[in-house]
């Protein structure tokens, strides 16, 4: 078969998700995949049965670009949410053998507008580039409502959302990132951010999700030691959250206006032990944050 060469300047670039029950458990999925639909040349979207409306909400939004798989989820792979990397393997193995990146988006990211130049020079300068396999996006973590952010310890600050097409890489985990055969994966930092909005949504959604969620992780002896029969989250047992000062994607400004509850956090008012705030003073004073698990190798 012959191989279509491109010139240096061209290139192919396939975003692909996966999604199940979004609609349940008020994932942002439209927003997820609208806020880097510019930036693809398609978009797999592998969708699992659904007790909700989700495939038919994905057929709606979908256009010339989109590729849907529909696939089955294997609930029995509970352990460390290995069915999530499950499900994004496949959605992987969907992506176009001719694209040069495949961009992974989870159905709770969002990629704000601003960052699209700085994606596309970055894809453009590393896409022949043998030793890189990833570009690592920096991460903003909302929490509670869309004024504020996580900035414990807790959160992780980077992770890879952009992969070459080599189909030796694969899912991680729960999906957090890629590997290949176990190994970490080389990539180049981008100055781009993933706005992250998992804990945000309202209290019924949240506590329903953190039930279906941890069932992908932990047996039913574990669920029902762990997970209170409650109506609605309690987003007030946090350790740390600050004030959001920027903007967000232009994509969530309709459902952030439709938010209707309300959570609020005095920041000076830290649930903090004299350990935890010494290593977050030093993160902040100098980026250092010790002890941090690095899913990747920075080239």
């Amino acid at each position: 078969m012959q191989t279509v060469k491109r010139d240096k300047k061209t290139m192919k670039v396939s975003g692909f998700t996966i999604a199940r029950n979004v609609i349940t458990y008020d994932y942002p999925i439209v927003e997820s995949i609208m806020s880097i639909l510019p930036l693809c040349d398609e978009f797999v979207v592998a969708v699992g049965k659904s007790e909700d409306d989700t495939l038919r909400l994905i057929n709606m939004i979908s256009n010339e670009k989109f590729k849907i798989i529909e696939t089955e989820w294997d609930d029995s792979l509970r352990k460390g949410g290995r069915v999530l990397a499950h499900e994004t393997d496949k959605a992987f193995a969907a992506v176009a053998p001719d694209s040069d990146w495949a961009f992974y988006i989870q159905a709770d990211e969002v990629i704000h507008e601003k960052d699209h130049q700085k994606i596309k020079e970055a894809l453009l300068k590393y896409k022949d580039d043998p030793e890189v396999e990833g570009l690592l996006f920096n991460y903003k973590h909302f929490y509670g409502s869309f004024d504020f952010i996580g900035d414990a310890r807790r959160w992780y600050r980077k992770e890879i959302r952009v992969i070459k097409n080599n189909k030796i890489i694969s899912s991680y985990k729960d999906a957090q990132g890629f590997r290949i055969n176990g190994d970490k994966l080389k990539v180049k930092e981008i100055d781009a951010t993933v706005y992250h909005y998992g804990w945000v949504k309202p209290p019924a959604a949240q506590q329903a999700k953190q039930r279906n969620f941890h069932k992908m992780w932990h047996d039913d002896e574990w669920m029902k030691r762990n997970i209170p029969e409650v109506q609605e989250f309690d987003y007030s047992n946090i350790d740390s959250v600050q004030h959001f000062t920027g903007t967000h994607p232009s994509v969530m400004e309709a459902r952030i206006k439709a938010s209707n509850w309300k959570f609020s956090f005095d920041p000076t008012k830290r649930k903090l032990t004299f350990k935890q705030k010494l290593l977050l003073y030093i993160e902040k004073k100098w980026g250092w944050k010790i002890g941090e698990y690095r899913n990747y190798k920075i080239c």
